[in-house]
């Protein structure tokens, strides 16, 4: 097991979770064989300790754009809606590609009543302060739907985390999902970090793309398609830090456009687990697995 990084990805006692490793004995499948491949790479932690409504928040503003957009509209979105919060660590909300998953795990502290800030606060002001996530308009209408509807439901914002972290996993997740703007990595993202749940794999840009371009989920599956494989094959207390470090994995070795494959089969660590669906190396051209010529069965 390689030392922790500087900045860890995977939330545990310091992020309000528990800390947790598991063992990489025999894998079952070969999903649990790469995120077994991904234990050698990344630190291994456990999840939960997030507040539900911090976790929309965040997953609603990374929505249609980068992190290196999203991630100063969420800290001006606390600075001036939840000022009463303690400040977290600068080192880590300025590290260059965070990923607004990886920020929920790495210090950002509860909120004091962020669903009642924003469901009382002038929606133009929230507009405006979270302008550099773009689709401003649209997610600040979103964001005070979303506050409104947990307040005008539950009551307080703790009386929907006791809702997330207490109700039953097919009901929380339907529920969220019958909110307007919520989408299905955005339910899932507030199961994990949030509530903590086992079995929970959510699916982002990175984890769709790396999932197909293994040959583990079919080809042209939808975001929902590649979850179902993974939530299927992984053992749940090995999903969630398979999400985390398979996008650390897209950044560092897996991009859209330039993986780490085509450099030869040393540059990868998952070269031998992956059939490389829409990556040519010998040609250097890539495709979204979706386009790629299927295999050919002689």
């Amino acid at each position: 097991m390689p030392e922790e990084p500087a900045r860890n990805i995977s939330g545990g006692a310091s992020g309000g979770g528990r800390e947790a490793r598991f063992d990489a004995s025999e894998p079952a499948t070969r999903p649990e064989a790469v995120v077994d491949r991904l234990g050698g790479l990344y630190w291994q932690k456990s999840y939960g300790g997030r507040a539900p409504v911090d976790c929309l928040v965040r997953t609603i503003l990374s929505q249609n754009t980068s992190d290196a957009a999203s991630q100063p509209a969420y800290d001006a979105l606390i600075e001036r809606f939840d000022p009463e919060r303690p400040g977290r660590d600068r080192d880590d909300a300025d590290a260059e590609g965070v990923d607004p998953d990886l920020a929920f795990a790495t210090g950002d502290a509860a909120p004091t009543d962020l669903a009642e800030a924003l469901a009382t606060a002038d929606r133009a002001a929230i507009a405006d302060t979270i302008s550099p996530a773009g689709l401003h308009n649209q997610k600040s209408e979103v964001l005070q739907r979303v506050a409104e509807r947990i307040l005008a439901e539950y009551g307080s914002a703790a009386a929907f985390d006791e809702f997330v972290a207490g109700a039953e996993y097919e009901t929380v997740r339907e529920t969220l999902l019958d909110m307007n703007g919520v989408g299905p990595k955005t339910a899932d993202c507030v199961l994990l970090f949030a509530a903590g749940r086992e079995g929970v794999f959510p699916v982002d840009t990175h984890v769709h793309r790396i999932y197909r371009r293994l040959g583990i989920a079919p080809a042209d599956a939808d975001h929902e398609g590649v979850r179902a494989v993974l939530e299927a094959e992984i053992p749940g207390e090995k999903c969630g830090f398979g999400h985390t470090a398979s996008i650390q994995f897209g950044r560092e070795y897996c991009s859209a456009r330039k993986p780490a494959c085509l450099d030869g089969p040393e540059a990868c660590p998952l070269f031998d687990l992956c059939d490389r669906v829409g990556v040519d190396p010998d040609a250097g051209e890539v495709v979204d697995p979706a386009e790629a010529e299927p295999l050919s069965d002689d």
